[in-house]
């Protein structure tokens, strides 16, 4: 077979001549064009430009990207086509991601507090003083045997960046949280437990015909959306007919607005409904009977308490609609189940997962195209997808270890618990009690402003990693993240500028003499070393005669992946259990429903201007933060568009724009997450509120995990009244004359005409 140019290119520079392979992968033929740097470009070429491929950590699952550079700076990101999660395509997120490298407010170099905490106050120190403080302090504590005082605090990480995390907390003897506003582990736990995966199996969108999906905004806001709206795209598509979506969630979400049927159930009720499908396919279908002994233990008897006459009150949909979607997705040729949202953000979260899930190993579709493509082990070790976020109590707990003075020392990076933690846990309150926290943030955000030592590490541009997709892609691949263009603070000099965090780390081992098992002394090594794991392993999108030309080819490809390396085509179902009531706590009159924007996600990038001008999808709101209430309970209540509302939750009053909406359900009100914060940037800073600062404790009976959708408010009136930011697709009307003809304007210093 002969090759295309994208199948044989000639890489120059270190691997001057090497011929280097690129494999078919099972992405589009369409030729990619980049250039991979040996060493970082100059780029002195006036007016040239370039394409290097990185990765965009701006969602859960990252995106394989393309940016131009020109004289050494990035102007433009596009979709990388050969990457196999996107394939592509690219979110707005990724395309602000420029913003982020330049923004005003980024943090060129290590500050230290002199100030009153939360005053702002900070001096400039260097590189060599930064890492001698936070040594200096993990030693301290080492002496005293009491390491485990000493604790870091991230965002869920993986790949290179998480292996070497975990070797620092285990060499070093400190604790480690990872911390998500926006929970999902009872969503992870029940996949696990459903498909025997760690991270989320590979739905087939492309080529199901009916995607049944309970609370997963997946053309938004969940787990891996720009792959799945691309699926999404065929999947409407169709190949022998157009797909059928059904929705089921309590907020008319961006998905629930294209979906063919959307119903609208109780809050929390969202499993019980799960398992009335499964009783109705149980009963009146023929499904495979293994699968049923195993879900039911034997005895599918029990399930008949949830047939869908005995739901149909407590879930507030009705028995003929439960019927005619069991029906619809038994009669399905390639059906699929997805879940998470606000339909696992229950007391009951875990339990209803495992029945959404089950839903596929009742249809019979695992390992099956159109159905669930279960993923392969990492071909990396340690190397892995991100995990699950540690639950909300867990933090309870290390707020009660702050209490009684057993944290001396906080470390801090990539999370923003001081924002994301709801007030109820006391945690902003306990801060007070740690007297070192250190933060390595290149942007104020609400915990670095209350930091005592502040190491900025890079932007992700500027800086070296890896990426095993969370939503993997039914084979082994590994994304690769160069950087595209010199630090920006670079010119500061060695002892001021950033730093990337993985370096941060493996230094601070060092001076500490602790030994974290890698051959290699930086964070690049350290990920070339991984390379040459690949390269010795053979096979693959990149085959070469030598290690360098296989290591070019990897950075110009924007990663590794083995379409042959599949992972399990079966996986064993589990036992289910009933779907217990959800707890909704509070005495309100309404349900509160906080929800992702595609932009702001959790609010960690409400500092990006970009993405705070991009219109919600179903409300076209920006800028602010908004609250939808049913329009019928709006006009009972006198509430127009635009009146500022005070909710009150028994934690808590925040305050928010009306948006009538007849979608809402009259119960309910539904408000975004993003804003509200103290101090994250010129952008963000005091703009709107923080609806996650007054949700109760309630936690998922089973994870421990915050129930995020669980709190009931009240709303009133406060008499003011804003205009509701929005995109409206309209221009204001042009000046007429009296025959109705547009009057032009010049700005001509001669006048008008």
């Amino acid at each position: 077979m002969a090759l295309t140019r994208r199948q044989f290119l000639t890489l120059m520079g270190g691997s001057a001549g090497a011929a280097v392979l690129f494999q078919a992968c099972g992405v589009p033929e369409k030729e990619l064009f980049i250039d991979s740097p040996i060493e970082m470009p100059e780029d002195l070429v006036s007016g040239i430009d370039n394409w290097y491929a990185t990765v965009c950590p701006y969602s859960d699952t990252s995106e394989g990207i393309v940016v131009r550079v020109m004289e050494g700076r990035a102007k433009k990101v596009e979709g990388n086509v050969d990457y196999p999660v996107n394939i592509g395509a690219h979110s707005a997120r990724s395309e602000a991601s420029v913003q982020a490298l330049y923004h005003p407010d980024r943090i060129s170099a290590p500050l230290v507090r002199t100030g009153p905490r939360g005053s702002g106050e900070y001096s400039e120190i260097s590189w060599t003083d930064a890492i001698a403080r936070l040594t200096g302090a993990l030693n301290d504590l080492d002496d005293q045997g009491n390491l485990d005082h000493a604790v870091l605090v991230t965002n869920p990480i993986g790949g290179h960046l998480g292996l070497v995390v975990d070797k620092f907390v285990s060499a070093s003897g400190c604790r480690h949280l990872t911390h998500e506003p926006i929970e999902t582990a009872s969503v992870r736990q029940a996949i696990k437990e459903v498909f025997s995966q760690d991270a989320y199996p590979d739905f087939d969108i492309n080529n199901a015909d009916l995607v049944l999906s309970f609370g997963a905004d997946f053309l938004s806001t969940w787990v891996s959306p720009t792959r799945y709206s691309r699926g999404y795209g065929e999947f409407r598509q169709g190949h022998d007919h157009r797909g059928k979506l059904i929705h089921i969630e309590s907020r008319f979400s961006h998905t629930a607005a294209n979906a063919d049927q959307w119903v609208r159930p109780n809050p929390g009720t969202e499993g019980i409904l799960a398992l009335a499908i499964i009783q109705e396919i149980v009963s009146h279908e023929s499904p495979d009977p293994s699968v049923v002994d195993a879900l039911t233990g034997g005895d599918p008897s029990w399930l008949d308490s949830y047939s869908p006459d005995n739901v149909a009150a407590r879930t507030g949909v009705e028995a003929d609609v439960i019927r005619h979607i069991a029906h619809d997705f038994s009669h399905a040729s390639h059906p699929i189940s997805v879940g998470g949202g606000s339909a696992a953000a229950h007391s009951n979260g875990l339990s209803a997962m495992k029945a959404v899930f089950s839903l596929n190993h009742l249809a019979g579709n695992i390992g099956t195209k159109g159905g669930v493509i279960l993923n392969p082990v990492s071909p990396l070790r340690g190397v892995n997808p991100v995990g699950p976020g540690n639950s909300f109590s867990d933090f309870q707990r290390l707020t009660e270890d702050m209490q009684a003075g057993n944290v001396e020392l906080l470390m801090v990076r990539g999370a923003d618990p001081y924002y994301g933690i709801p007030k109820v846990a006391s945690f902003q309150e306990r801060l007070a009690n740690v007297p070192l926290i250190v933060s390595f943030s290149n942007m104020m955000d609400d915990t670095t402003s209350v930091a005592d030592l502040i190491l900025p590490e890079h932007n992700f541009l500027e800086d070296w990693g890896t990426d095993v997709p969370l939503a993997g892609v039914g084979y082994q691949t590994v994304g690769f993240q160069q950087p595209v263009v010199r630090p920006f603070f670079e010119n500061r000099g060695e002892n001021l500028g950033t730093k990337g965090f993985a370096d941060i780390l493996l230094t601070s081992a060092q001076v500490m003499g602790k030994d974290l098992g890698f051959s290699s002394d930086t964070f690049k090594d350290v990920i070339r070393d991984g390379a040459r794991e690949l390269y010795q392993r053979g096979g693959g999108s990149v085959e070469a005669p030598s290690f360098e030309a296989f290591w070019n080819g990897i950075l110009q490809r924007g990663g590794w992946w083995d379409v042959e390396s599949t992972g399990p085509s079966s996986a064993s179902p589990v036992r289910l259990d009933g779907v217990s009531e959800p707890i909704i706590s509070g005495n309100g009159a309404f349900t509160l429903q906080p929800f992702l924007t595609s932009s702001l996600l959790d609010g960690r990038l409400a500092f990006l201007p970009w993405l705070q001008a991009m219109p919600d999808p179903v409300s076209t709101a920006t800028w602010q933060t908004w609250v939808e209430i049913n329009h019928e309970v709006a006009e009972e209540r006198d509430i127009k568009e635009g009146d500022v509302l005070q909710i009150s939750t028994a934690r808590g009053t925040i305050s928010a724009l009306a948006m009538p909406n007849p979608a809402t359900p009259p119960d309910a009100i539904s408000i975004p997450v993003g804003q509200g914060h103290r101090d994250h940037g010129r952008y963000a800073s005091g703009r709107g509120a923080n609806v996650l600062s007054i949700l109760d404790a309630v936690h998922d009976e089973s994870t421990g995990s915050l129930a995020w959708a669980a709190t009931k408010a009240d709303i009133r009136k406060t008499g003011e009244w804003i205009r509701v930011p929005k995109f409206e697709n309209t221009v204001p009307d042009f000046p007429r004359d009296e025959h109705n003809h547009v009057i032009e304007l010049t700005s001509d210093l001669g006048g008008s005409h």
